[in-house]
């Protein structure tokens, strides 16, 4: 049988129309951002390349989607998408077998974006003296204080909830990500870049940006690693240095990236490759 990847809004017809779960080998709950959701306004993301990697060694899956393009860790624990708390508390004849999540990398993104200049987890170097490195732009209290306040709180909120349900022996694995290129390459024309706009905003020379994104990604992987820590059943996955990097000049897909900070199809290939390593290691 193929793997089915399928939204969880449109579960309900599709079971209404002969889907049976248990026909699968395997039941994955997925959750968290664009990197599980889509890439652009019609790209998709890592599932329909995981899908296929799965069924190539005979492992057919069908994977129930909740991920929202944007999507924070920060939302997502705070609120505990009510999707899905349904999800993990209804009492269907068959479990998960695995939740696939994906979540922090836009709350590192956002906080250095979206703050005014000085304000988020950059410094503003306007009329400031160039520090030796890009690790030297990032304001190191503002980090400490996004995981300690605001991320790691809500990854036990998520993983709590997790816990104190049916599901509470099933694995759960993060994806770590892996290092963009800081470049004039939005998910749409004329849209907003991410790390770009940061960085501008932020008054940080183009010499610093590639050491700089170097410096938020392994803070972010960092975190996320954490988060498996004194947790048995929480596995991270191991994307970091996985895709080749992007040209900064380029403006569109280039080498793994479709965008600035998402993979094209290539990229999202190599990922479903390591996915499905891990998840073999785990479930097999």
């Amino acid at each position: 049988m193929a793997s089915v990847v399928i939204n969880g809004t449109e579960f309900d017809q599709a079971f209404n129309n002969g889907l049976v779960p248990q026909n699968f080998r395997y039941r994955f709950l997925t959750e968290g951002d664009s990197w599980m959701d889509r890439s652009s306004a019609t790209r998709p993301s890592l599932l329909q390349s995981l899908a296929p990697a799965m069924d190539a060694e005979g492992d057919d899956v069908l994977i129930i989607n909740l991920s929202r393009f944007g999507d924070t860790m920060r939302r997502i624990g705070e609120c505990l998408n009510p999707e899905f708390a349904q999800w993990i508390t209804t009492q269907f004849a068959w479990k998960f077998d695995a939740i696939l999540f994906s979540a922090g990398g836009n709350d590192f993104i956002d906080a250095a974006r979206d703050p005014a200049p000085g304000q988020g987890i950059l410094l503003d170097l306007a009329g400031q003296p160039i520090p030796p490195s890009g690790h030297d732009c990032v304001n190191l209290n503002a980090v400490s204080d996004l995981v300690t306040r605001w991320l790691d709180p809500n990854f036990t909120a998520l993983y709590d909830f997790v816990q104190n349900s049916r599901h509470a022996d099933v694995p759960i694995f993060l994806n770590s990500y892996d290092t963009p290129t800081a470049r004039n390459a939005p998910a749409t024309p004329g849209g907003r870049t991410w790390l770009r706009e940061a960085y501008l905003k932020n008054s940080i020379p183009s010499s610093h940006w590639d050491d700089l994104t170097g410096s938020i990604f392994n803070d972010i992987e960092a975190t996320i690693r954490q988060w498996s820590v004194d947790r048995p059943s929480v596995h991270v996955v191991p994307t970091v240095n996985t895709l080749t990097a992007a040209l900064a000049s380029s403006t569109g897909s280039d080498a793994d990236w479709l965008n600035e900070i998402h993979p094209n199809a290539s990229g999202w290939r190599k990922l479903a490759k390591v996915w499905r390593t891990a998840i073999k290691r785990v479930l097999f």
